[in-house]
């Protein structure tokens, strides 16, 4: 009997030191996540405060669409929507559809202009964006539209998705003088273009690809950030069109 009271006082001995050792060890986990989490904070808090400023979103900055932009449809149409967009974007590619199917629901309504926006993490973007320029410098609007839309179709995106040495034999593909066109691309006259393109889109908001805003007849606007399926859009294009 006394031998079995001392082996219960043992027992209850370790079982109150065992569960000491456990509240220590939780107390010690709390302050440790509590520490954390300050320390978290103050990172934020001190990452706020040298993050540059966000643009602020100005639409009414978007530059006015002139004969000198690449426009599928009337700049007169009722409703224009200037689309900033990047050929290595995959969020682009997603939207051009998107787009095509605008201008086909909405016919002479509508105009869809394209601007330029090339990101820099797209090692190619910039080069395929003065491609399509090239391409309009020769054939005009119809080359531009032609050549971008294949790029569109073929590119897988992010970055390096459509070859640069594919660009020349893109522009052949659609009728289009290879020489001049390889003259034309190497020669980066349309360089300052893109930038200027980008430096329209930047002084009203334009933070990524696709941008695109809304401009109606009537002086209302609207912003489209990403790719939105049409149904979302619609709903916009129709409240610009009242």
């Amino acid at each position: 009997m006394k031998n079995t009271n001392n082996l219960l006082v043992a027992l209850l001995i370790i079982v109150i030191a065992f569960s000491g050792y456990l509240f220590w060890k939780v107390q010690k986990l709390e302050q440790k996540v509590g520490s954390d989490n300050q320390a978290a904070q103050v990172k934020r808090e001190q990452q706020a405060k040298e993050a540059p400023p966000q643009p602020t979103q100005n639409l009414d900055a978007v530059p006015p669409v002139t004969d000198k932009d690449h426009i599928l449809g009337s700049k007169n149409a009722d409703v224009v929507l200037v689309e900033y967009s990047d050929f290595e974007c995959p969020f682009c590619k997603r939207f051009h559809p998107t787009m095509q199917q605008v201008v086909k629901e909405y016919g002479s309504k509508v105009a869809w202009v394209y601007r330029q926006y090339p990101l820099g993490f797209h090692a190619n973007a910039q080069k395929e964006a003065e491609a399509s320029e090239c391409a309009a410098e020769q054939g005009g609007n119809e080359a531009f539209w032609k050549y971008s839309d294949k790029i569109m179709e073929r590119t897988t995106s992010n970055g390096t998705g459509f070859a640069l040495d594919k660009l020349a034999p893109l522009a052949t593909e659609i009728g289009l003088d290879a020489n001049k066109f390889k003259q034309c691309l190497d020669s980066g006259k349309y360089t300052q273009h893109i930038k200027d393109d980008m430096a329209g889109g930047q002084k009203a908001g334009i933070q990524g690809t696709p941008g695109t805003v809304i401009i109606g007849k009537n002086g209302k606007k609207e912003f489209i950030g990403g790719a939105l399926p049409f149904e979302q859009i619609k709903p916009l294009i129709d409240k610009v069109l009242e």
